[in-house]
């Protein structure tokens, strides 16, 4: 086997004695950064001013792949309280209001009908939108 001239051994060696160094720090840094994003970005997901079970249902959502149409939970008023409405994540499936401790309320619509399932058919004359809270932006297929 030929053995490699000595110049080139030589800078075989300076070349390995000066990239170990900067091939450590490349690891470190991105393995530093890298976790800082993550923490900034699970922070940030969370939405200011909702009770913990409706971001409990939103980080359980984004578990899922994407709903068609994508999920999305909306605030209203109804019957002296605050409800979520939560969106269906299908055809033919219940959009669910859920109080703030989400305990079921009524699903004011789909199902096989559209119309949910009739314990709540004033929702959308007498419900008061107080916000959209939280929709799914990530995107579909």
């Amino acid at each position: 086997m030929q053995q490699f001239s000595d110049p080139l051994n030589r800078c075989f060696k300076i070349l390995t004695h000066t990239m170990k160094p900067f091939i450590n720090f490349c690891i470190i840094w991105t393995g530093f950064f890298g976790c800082q994003r993550k923490m900034l970005t699970e922070a940030s997901a969370s939405v200011p001013g909702i009770p913990t079970c409706i971001q409990q249902k939103i980080d359980s959502i984004k578990q899922l792949p994407v709903w068609n149409p994508p999920a999305e939970i909306v605030e209203y008023e109804y019957g002296e309280r605050k409800v979520y409405l939560i969106s269906a994540n299908c055809c033919d499936a219940y959009s669910v209001a859920v109080d703030s401790n989400c305990n079921y309320v009524c699903a004011p619509s789909g199902g096989f009908t559209g119309k949910g399932d009739r314990k709540c058919v004033d929702f959308f004359e007498k419900a008061k939108l107080v916000r959209l809270v939280w929709k799914d932006e990530r995107g579909g297929k």
